[in-house]
């Protein structure tokens, strides 16, 4: 996950502020030094870094923390704060034209034909009808993966046989205009000092005049995509980026860097390889979960749009009058799935500091593969036995371990925490409800060293 190594090494920066009752000058130059290296570390630009750090010292410096009664957790929001200017406020895409033209550029390579239909599909899901068009005429089966993504998402996808990238732009227009009210245009990758591609993109920005350049850029590119990102700015002026495979680099210095350098905004973020794996770009959310603070808000969100309503207020009832059992238990499971990888769901959580020996999620393998194996053991007890797990003797065990391919201890285990979950939900009611932290709770049993 995208700034990992970065919220460690500032969490052992603030724990060490933290500890001191009052804060002097020394302590906050040293402070400074160690979030300096971090922020190269993570692979931000160094001018970046330079100008950050100063402004983060000159607030840091200030009357306003040293006489704070708790001027570490003041030096904190100072740097929150720095660091959401630094990535600039949240910044939607204009879709305010009878036809919205977006084009998507970049290099090779960068995942510009999956996210122009990731783009389409997060925009139909906002009730708008977009379609997108094959511009790249260059790089083998690319208009046949394009066509693929489409018919898998159900999105329309234009393309004209034997004309140029500019006249197949042209026409999606014409045919936008009369259908659509979004049209995406998946150029071909180049490479930004190739002069007759670059000059191709112009003539199309010229041609069609689209409201949004979206650069695609590789965040596990690092320090490179801050010049990509100059160099397509200084010819197209783009109007935003969207940052993919931002759920694989662990550094994150591609985030921090390209908005400050071009002045364009993330707007929004790959998070993983299926087509609904992708959101819009929030730097509050970001800074936080880089400070160690969670991300709660994005976890209610995912949730509301992933839990069925009926099923939650069922198990809701079901856990008030104490019926709740492995049945309902193997329903939650279900509903969690849906939310997304167990990493991702945990990455919004600020719990580093409450499970012994973890600092940061690097230290843990959340494995998927857990849920199926506990849905596997589930699936294999019969209706009696979900409902009363007590009546599960060892025999019954042995059964349910050869049906669900898993071992006695297995078996044990689940038994075991799901009577403790059960507990800790009891001491949880009112404080978090079913679908609150209890949950988490218990998946966290099952983490990997």
């Amino acid at each position: 996950m995208a700034f990992e190594n970065l919220a460690e090494k500032l969490s052992l920066v603030f724990k060490r502020l933290g500890s001191k009752g009052k804060l002097i000058e020394d302590d906050i130059k040293i402070a400074m030094r160690e979030i300096r290296l971090a922020l190269l570390e993570a692979d931000v630009n160094y001018s970046v870094v330079k100008n950050l750090i100063s402004k983060i010292s000159e607030r840091a410096l200030g009357v306003e923390i040293m006489k704070s009664l708790t001027p570490a957790q003041m030096v904190v929001k100072v740097v929150k704060e720095e660091l959401v200017s630094l990535l600039g406020g949240t910044s939607s895409i204009k879709l305010d034209m009878k036809v919205n033209v977006i084009m998507l550029c970049g290099l090779q390579g960068t995942g510009k034909t999956t996210h122009a239909a990731k783009l389409a599909v997060f925009l139909k899901n906002k009730s708008y009808k977009p379609m997108i068009a094959a511009c790249d005429i260059y790089r083998p089966a690319a208009v046949r993966q394009l066509e693929i993504l489409g018919k898998n998402a159900g999105i329309k996808v234009f393309f004209q046989e034997n004309s140029n990238p500019i006249e197949i732009a042209k026409g999606a227009m014409n045919e936008a205009l009369n259908n659509y009210d979004v049209l995406i245009l998946d150029t071909a990758g180049r490479l930004h000092i190739d002069e007759v591609l670059m000059t191709e993109l112009k003539e199309i920005k010229n041609a069609i005049n689209p409201s949004e350049i979206l650069l695609v850029v590789d965040a596990m590119t690092g320090q490179d995509a801050v010049n990509i990102a100059k160099s397509f700015n200084d010819l197209l002026k783009i109007t935003g980026v969207i940052l993919t495979k931002f759920d694989g680099d662990a550094r994150g210095g591609a985030a921090l860097s390209v908005k400050a350098i071009t002045g364009s905004p993330i707007k929004f973020i790959g998070t993983g390889e299926k087509l609904g794996d992708i959101e819009p770009f929030k730097p509050d959310r970001v800074v936080s979960r880089i400070l160690g603070m969670g991300d709660i808000l994005t976890l209610i969100e995912n949730a509301q749009e992933s839990f069925d309503k009926e099923n939650v207020e069922r198990l809701a009832q079901k856990f008030n009058r104490n019926k709740f059992d492995l049945e309902d238990f193997l329903l939650v499971l279900n509903q969690i799935k849906k939310m997304g990888p167990l990493k991702s769901i945990m990455s919004c959580l600020p719990i580093m500091d409450k499970i012994p020996g973890v600092r940061n999620l690097n230290d843990v393998n959340f494995d998927d593969k857990i849920v199926t194996k506990i849905e596997s053991v589930i699936l294999s007890m019969t209706f009696a036995e979900r409902a009363h797990p007590e009546i599960i003797d060892f025999s019954r065990k042995k059964r349910i371990s050869k049906g669900s391919g898993s071992k006695l201890e297995d078996i044990n285990n689940l038994l075991k925490r799901f009577g403790e979950m059960k507990k800790m939900m009891k001491q949880f009611d009112n404080k978090g409800g079913l679908f609150g932290m209890n949950k988490f709770n218990f998946l966290s049993k099952f983490k990997k060293r």
